[in-house]
């Protein structure tokens, strides 16, 4: 059984080219199936049967995992079945028949078009503070984390970083190594790249970090984009990131550049590429400085397609701007959009 799991998940990374975390996550669902089928008495992965995969969907459901979680494991557990056919471990397909709940889908939360600009301008007011320590101070005067993630204790007076960063960050300065006021500004100017790219383009959190220099057509104002399944698609971006974008090229990128920084556009502050869990962590701290509701990368995604249509984008142009393979999950934001006019309708028409 161990060759099978080793053998599909060398299938799902090389031939379905499924990203690392896609092939993490079904490798441990179909490790729980196999698991719950030696307990059921299967001696033999041929033995897998549908009355075994049934079986083991409902002791999920019992545990109280999310809807969406068990639709994930069904649709492990079909993609396996399916492989082993072909490949001859099954006589048969025994998950054809396999159904799955149909996996609720909230409307996702988004902010309005004021919010998101405060949002953007919350670089441009952060003070710049020099960082003289792993462990630095939120803006707000709270403790925040260490460099690694793990809890840190800040003291109230301790110099700090961009409000973002003031949560934590796992490529920071090395305690030994204050950073310079030229090195402060260039994070406060990574910061506004940032979050005028998220919301300006809609990409994806993993999309952004993954830019190289290379990937961005200044005269067309373009961004080219490696989304899921390795599909590239070109992304416009307007004016204002196109601003950010020459200031932390001018000035930013330079301050923070060192051996590792190699062709990445977004550096952390030790020079490396800019890992994804900082920048959750950047994007939630400048929502929180601002006043604004919980935000993060994804949230602004939903932002920027809640406003695209909002202001008259056609679904298929926001489908093909957002990289989704599937016209079914962008029309979630049309009843986002519904919805919100609704609330405005409730609030504001005397008769509603």
């Amino acid at each position: 059984m161990r060759e099978a799991v080793d053998d599909f998940a060398d299938h799902l990374a090389r031939v379905r080219n499924r990203s690392a975390h896609t092939v993490r996550a079904y490798v441990t669902d179909l490790v729980s199936l196999l698991d719950h089928a030696v307990r059921m008495g299967c001696a033999d992965l041929s033995e897998l049967d549908l009355t075994v995969l049934r079986s083991w969907l409902a002791k999920q459901r019992t545990t109280g995992i999310a809807r969406t979680s068990l639709a994930r494991r069904a649709a492990a557990a079909r993609t396996f079945s399916a492989w082993a056919h072909r490949n001859g471990l099954f006589a048969a397909d025994v998950a054809a028949a396999l159904a799955s709940p149909r996996a609720h889908r909230d409307l996702p939360t988004v902010l309005r078009a004021d919010q998101a600009a405060a949002l953007m301008e919350s670089p441009r007011r952060a003070t710049g503070r020099a960082a003289g320590d792993d462990r630095v101070a939120d803006p707000a005067g709270g403790h925040q984390g260490s460099d690694d993630g793990s809890p840190g204790v800040a003291h109230h007076g301790e110099a700090g970083s961009s409000p973002g960063e003031a949560r934590g960050r796992d490529d920071g300065v090395p305690p030994d190594r204050a950073r310079d006021s030229a090195g402060d500004e260039a994070v406060l100017l990574r910061d506004r790249v940032l979050l005028e790219l998220l919301y300006g383009t809609g990409v994806r959190i993993s999309e952004a970090c993954g830019l190289d220099l290379a990937d961005v057509d200044h005269s067309r104002r373009v961004v080219r984009v490696l989304g899921k399944g390795g599909r590239e698609r070109a992304v416009p971006y307007g004016v204002p990131a196109q601003r950010a974008l020459d200031e932390w090229l001018d000035r930013g990128r330079p301050a923070l550049a060192g051996p590792a920084s190699g062709a990445a556009l977004l550096l952390g502050a030790r020079g490396g590429r800019l890992n994804p869990t900082t920048a959750r962590r950047i994007v939630a701290g400048y929502a929180e400085a601002a006043g604004l509701p919980r935000t993060t990368p994804h949230g602004l995604r939903h932002s920027a397609a809640t406003h695209l249509l909002e202001g008259g984008a056609d679904l298929r142009a926001v489908q093909e701007l957002l990289g989704h393979s599937s016209l079914a999950s962008t029309q979630i934001y049309t009843h986002v959009s519904v919805e919100r006019l609704r609330a405005a309708y409730r609030q504001a028409h005397p008769r509603a």
